[in-house]
Formats: structure tokens, C-alpha cells, sequence
């Protein structure tokens, strides 16, 4: 099996700035890399970046951009990682292009260079969703893997929630 992971920002990537004297977040790596070399997977997978944003400055140029990226790859198994301002946006976005693959969109709420990140849970609940989720395009955030249509943002807590718990 192989998957491909496209990074396209948010929290998740973000570190201490090395150009603002440690004012402002900047995004550089993906972060997925670092989660993979502590897992030493026993899958084949490559690693893409679409762009590097916080996810509110996301166009729809740039979701074009991704879309294509994802008819264009061989890979059939794909996990983003995103922000999580507009991650369910863009999960709406590519199931309306009807894609032929499993996506699975993740992020974090902390960046993963944090000690108290999530996206090292995060990621590792989207690479097992992505093995056995059938096509279509999956939410994982907050131990929960969701269609993209049945997930739902708390405003209160900004916590992902199943649409019908609200």
C-alpha cells in the first residue's frame, strides 16, 4: 500500500519563527515527516506539499491547485494535513469533484512540535482510516473519523463533533 501525504499548512506545521524574532508562527517542513520517522512505517509512502498557509488565507486557486494535485497522483490512499479554521471546507470541497479516492483530512490544534500537540494522535487515527475507509473523503480530528458531511465544529469549544451531537 501506498499513501501520499499532502501538507498544505496550518497549526499542525507551524514553529517558532526564525525571521520575526519569535513573534509569529511560521509554517516550514511538514510536520507528518517527523510523526513518520518516529513510526517507522511498514507502508511505501511519499510526501507533497501543496502550499504552506494558515488555512483562513486558503483560495480556491490554491483548492484547484490541490485537486489537481490529487487526480495526478497514482496513489489511490491520500491523508492532508490542514487547518482547522477551514479543514471541513475543504473536505467539502474536494467530495463535490467526486475524486475516486480515499481522502482523509487531519490536523491540529497545537503544532506538532509541541509537547502537548495532538497531531501525532490525529495522524496516526488518519493512517488507519485511510487503510480501511472505502472512497470518499474522511474527517480525523479529536478521536473521531467522520465523513466529511457528517462532521461538525463546536464554536464553543472548537472541538470536531459528530453533526447530530450538537
Amino acid at each position: 500500500m501506498n499513501i501520499t501525504f499532502i501538507q498544505t499548512g496550518g497549526t499542525i506545521d507551524k514553529d517558532y519563527p526564525h525571521s520575526s524574532n519569535g513573534w509569529a508562527f511560521e509554517i516550514h517542513e511538514p510536520a507528518l515527516e517527523r510523526v513518520l520517522e518516529k513510526l517507522n512505517p511498514s507502508f511505501e509512502y511519499n510526501v507533497i506539499s501543496a502550499f504552506k498557509k494558515d488555512s483562513l488565507e486558503i483560495t480556491e486557486a490554491d483548492l484547484q491547485h490541490l485537486k489537481k494535485m490529487i487526480e495526478k497522483t497514482n496513489s489511490e490512499k491520500l491523508i492532508i494535513t490542514h487547518g482547522t479554521d477551514t479543514l471541513s471546507n475543504t473536505a467539502h470541497y474536494l467530495a463535490n469533484h467526486n475524486l475516486g479516492k480515499t481522502i482523509v483530512l487531519t490536523g491540529a490544534m497545537r503544532p506538532q512540535k509541541f509537547v502537548d500537540t495532538d497531531a501525532d494522535v490525529n495522524l496516526g487515527l488518519a493512517i488507519a482510516a485511510v487503510q480501511t475507509m472505502s472512497n470518499g473523503v474522511f474527517v480525523c480530528m479529536h478521536g473521531l473519523v467522520l465523513s466529511y458531511d457528517q462532521i461538525d465544529r463546536d464554536k464553543k469549544t472548537g472541538k470536531y463533533i459528530k453533526k447530530t451531537d450538537k
